[in-house]
């Protein structure tokens, strides 16, 4: 009889999700908050980035009832209970569009594009919406 042998760890990924639209008029930052929580359902090693107009997908005091959309923003609470820990927003990004940290409906840590550049190069994947 043939033997098997026991399964060994998990292959982990480094994932990062960069995030460059605005909320709203397209479909690819829902869907990409989805798919950011079923990779950390899965234990990988996730990272979210928020840059260009992605960084509005964060901003606090959304209101959708004139476009007919939910308002999703209050999800990203969800990234903490999926242990994703790793949220990053540009600095150029936040400053061009005249916001801060504390205009954003969870914890971030801002960097500068050089320093998001460094570690989207230690990353396995990277995949944009």
């Amino acid at each position: 009889m043939e033997e098997f042998e026991e399964p060994g760890p998990e292959i982990v990924k480094r994932f990062m999700y960069v995030n460059r639209r605005a909320p709203y008029g397209t479909i690819y930052a829902h869907e990409c908050l989805e798919v950011i929580l079923v990779a950390a359902a899965f234990d990988q090693d996730v990272s979210v980035v928020f840059v260009d107009d992605g960084v509005y997908e964060l901003k606090k005091g959304q209101d959708t009832t004139d476009i007919g959309l939910k308002n999703f923003s209050k999800t990203y609470g969800a990234l903490d209970d999926y242990d994703v820990e790793k949220i990053y927003v540009e600095k150029e990004s936040l400053e061009a569009r005249g916001l801060t940290a504390d205009d954003l409906v969870i914890p971030v840590e801002v960097l500068a594009a050089k320093e998001l550049g460094e570690i989207m190069a230690k990353q396995d994947i990277v995949l944009g919406s």
